[in-house]
């Protein structure tokens, strides 16, 4: 690998450190646990700069990198979830990014996990369909038909909503 690419590396992951942030906090609800997910996904991209073939592709690269700590974290930490008391609805932290979108927001936490990934990608992130695909390590079509049947799910639930 080339020094230059190291250092678009770097400079990609300073530029993206908030968007980074947002993904993982939408994926683990917790503050500490988002900037530790990030932190540990930026760990394993540079690690792993040198794998990096095409410079092109850094985008979806870092992405699927985040994605997978994200996942890791959440299996690693299930249990731990699981067993532990919920939390009074004053206690719940909401980023920051995502105010005045709570209801939606809510909605989307409704679904499946995979999905709510390809519509946090798509719609937040604006990543096109064919990276979410790269990211998500699914077929093309396999990420349209999650995220048209999430987004299905959705307007008929905020169409009951209305009634």
């Amino acid at each position: 690998m080339q020094q230059d690419h190291f250092e678009e590396i770097v400079e990609y992951i300073l530029e993206n450190q908030k968007k980074f942030y947002r993904i993982a906090y939408s994926n683990v609800q917790n503050e500490q646990d988002a900037m530790d997910v990030v932190q540990n996904a930026v760990c394993k991209a540079l690690e792993h700069a040198a794998d990096l073939r095409d410079i092109h592709a850094l985008k979806t690269w870092f992405y699927r990198i985040l994605t997978n700590e994200s996942m890791s974290f959440l299996r690693k930490n299930r249990r731990e979830l699981l067993l532990s008391e919920p939390l009074d609805e004053e206690a719940c932290v909401c980023d920051p990014e995502y105010a005045g979108r709570e209801d939606l927001y809510e909605r989307i936490q409704g679904l499946p996990a995979e999905v709510q990934n390809i519509i946090r990608l798509r719609f937040y992130e604006e990543l096109s369909l064919q990276e979410i695909a790269e990211v998500t390590m699914l077929n093309l079509n396999t990420v349209k038909a999650k995220l048209y049947r999430g987004l299905k799910a959705l307007r008929v639930e905020m169409e009951g909503m209305k009634i």
